[in-house]
């Protein structure tokens, strides 16, 4: 067979009539689109690279509400200490699990995941964790979207237009058709797109501190009381803590399926922890301020009368393609842990088609935009119980258990070859280990009724729960699978990547 050319856009792919060059396409779309694990010379993305798509995705407006939300519990001091220990600590082990393996071998995340959870144990995790919460986090994109054009058409005709009202749910919409149309141009098309995106980003950002800066004051921001605070001071900063760090560890459905474009170890790790890091920081500190000064962190409200009705409705048009593009890499992504999910289910689905069918559900949730507002602490609270278990689970099996050594062609035989086989398809070690993981998380606290155990104000729920999954996984494995190899043999070695 011959080698693929590197991966570019198959839109505009130039096609050939000599022998073989339908195969060539086919196997380039796959590469693309597919579950094939990239070559070396197919990882076009330079550490630069990666740190504009990371900082693309990380100031979305999303950010913004992540610091009115943290806002709720504490001041503007805390909530930055909350903001940077929340997300040092959930990006660690995220970037640690998602980005490493996927880098080396140039393969999808859920590929990588075979053999900690086997072929229908991985395909479990994604059609219930992965899918949902991809679903909860494009519909809120989509909402924000909405929600940035309404106020651009509010300040265009000088009609008084809801919050929630209609006009977001076309906007929303119209920016998952967007989305969608980016999206099916593949993943190189996305990256020019983020380079455009992600500096002009930034410099709104900045933009922004500054008018809320001189629109307010200082010290009003520094003496400014949080919203909505318990009575116990420490609760509140370790709830703020936790939700920060459920933040960070969201990232993980998508990160190694983007890693895996990078050229190096270095060009993936680093720009996934720093570019995450400093440019969500920057942004959910913009939406902690406007929170606490003026009561509301969604830019598209404030940024109009700060900004006057030029400057505003240009950050706004910018802010809304922004949520798109970030829809697009989360989709891109989820699309692959899909397909390879699903055996020969779907591998006959056109990608337009299944991207199409992802969207009907964010849809969907574009007509109820303030139920995704109201219900954003609680989503990624919950979801960060079963996604830090899954790290905690991924990082056991990668590091420890299989000391970085896999083999591709068994990860990709899955049922059908030896190492990364089990009964059933399932590997229950790993199923165990997150289920024992995401409730030990849930008892030490509940973000749906608000309980927490005493041992919560030390130590939060998230690094335990990765930890006791990690240390559940790796007794199970020896208890279960005793007698079974965990590592190619020095053959299958010698051919590592």
């Amino acid at each position: 067979m011959r080698r693929r050319t590197p991966v570019g856009d198959p839109v505009t792919a130039p096609t050939s009539s000599a022998p073989g060059s339908e195969l060539s396409t086919e196997l380039e779309n796959e590469a693309a689109f597919g579950t094939f694990p990239l070559l070396k010379h197919e990882r076009l993305w330079s550490g630069w690279d990666y740190t504009w798509v990371n900082t693309a995705l990380a100031i979305a407006t999303w950010a913004f509400i992540v610091g009115g939300s943290t806002a709720l519990l504490v001041g503007f001091q805390d909530g930055i200490a909350a903001m940077i220990i929340g997300n040092a600590i959930g990006l660690c082990f995220m970037v640690l699990a998602s980005t490493v393996a996927s880098q080396r071998y140039g393969s999808e995340q859920y590929t990588m995941l075979r053999g900690a959870f086997g072929v229908v144990g991985v395909a479990v995790l994604v059609f219930t964790v992965i899918v949902i919460t991809e679903m909860g986090w494009s519909s809120l994109l989509a909402v924000m979207a909405g929600r940035a054009s309404s106020q651009v058409i509010a300040t265009a005709t000088g009609a008084a237009l809801s919050q929630y009202g209609p006009a977001v749910t076309v906007g929303g919409l119209l920016s998952i058709l967007l989305a969608w149309f980016i999206l099916s141009r593949g993943p190189v098309t996305l990256g020019k797109f983020n380079k455009v995106i992600a500096p002009g980003l930034a410099v709104i950002t900045v933009v922004m501190m500054v008018f809320l800066v001189a629109n307010t004051s200082v010290g009003e921001l520094f003496s400014a009381a949080p919203l909505a605070p318990f009575d116990d001071s420490t609760l509140n900063f370790m709830v703020a803590v936790e939700f920060n760090v459920g933040v960070g560890v969201s990232w993980y459905p998508i990160m190694g399926s983007l890693a895996r474009m990078t050229s190096s170890r270095k060009a993936a790790v680093w720009p996934a922890y720093g570019g995450l890091f400093i440019a969500t920081l920057i942004a959910q500190i913009v939406g902690l301020a406007s929170a606490l000064t003026l009561g509301d962190s969604d830019p598209t409200v404030w940024m109009v009368p700060f900004g006057g009705p030029a400057l505003g409705v240009a950050v706004l048009i910018f802010i809304a393609f922004a949520n798109i593009t970030s829809m697009s890499s989360i989709v891109y992504s989820t699309i692959l842990a899909i397909r390879q999910s699903s055996g020969q289910l779907l591998s006959r689905i056109s990608w337009k088609a299944l991207t199409a069918a992802f969207f009907v559900l964010p849809a969907v949730m574009t007509f109820f935009p303030q139920f995704m507002y109201e219900q954003f602490m609680v989503f990624v609270s919950v979801s960060g119980a079963f996604l830090t278990s899954i790290c905690g689970t991924a990082l056991a099996d990668y590091f420890f258990l299989r000391h970085q050594h896999m083999d591709l062609r068994q990860l990709h035989l899955g049922q059908r070859g030896t190492l990364y086989s089990y009964a059933g398809g399932v590997n229950w070690a790993g199923l165990g280990a997150v289920a024992v993981g995401a409730l030990f998380y849930l008892w030490l606290y509940n973000p749906i009724t608000l309980e927490a155990q005493p041992i919560f104000n030390v130590v939060t729920a998230s690094l335990p729960a990765a930890i006791l999954s990690a240390a559940t996984y790796l007794v199970l494995m020896r208890v279960f699978y005793r007698n079974r190899p965990t590592v190619p043999n020095a053959t299958a070695l010698s051919k590592e990547p």
